[in-house]
């Protein structure tokens, strides 16, 4: 792969306002991105573009990012891609505790940078 070539990014989230923010943050660091906004588009999308990364919402339809970040870790041609699970939700929604498959990385709530407040 040419050194030249850009990262592949996959971001899922329910609301088309958090993909343009983090899709932008992401677009000014030369990143490839997939946005995602329905979990059941999510891991037919992640198995088909093979990203480096996926930024996925767990709290997206009722906590169906857990199921996606199950299905990820399940099966032998995405288990290896790196999840970072995050939430918009305040405390009390369901967390990576939750999840039955691990996140490699977790994030309590959006970065202060892309937060809509």
């Amino acid at each position: 792969m040419p050194t030249n070539a850009l990262q592949k990014v996959v971001i899922v989230n329910g609301s088309t306002d958090t993909l343009g923010l983090v899709e932008t943050a992401l677009d000014a660091g030369h990143y490839d991105v997939v946005s995602v906004e329905s979990s059941a588009h999510a891991y037919s999308q992640i198995k088909r573009v093979q990203p480096n990364l996926v930024i996925l919402c767990v709290c997206i339809e009722d906590a169906a990012g857990f199921d996606v970040l199950s299905m990820l870790k399940l099966d032998e041609e995405t288990r290896d891609i790196p999840v970072l699970t995050y939430t918009t939700q305040p405390e009390g929604h369901p967390t990576e505790r939750d999840a039955p498959e691990p996140a490699d990385a977790v994030l309590r709530s959006m970065p202060p940078a892309l937060r809509m407040n």
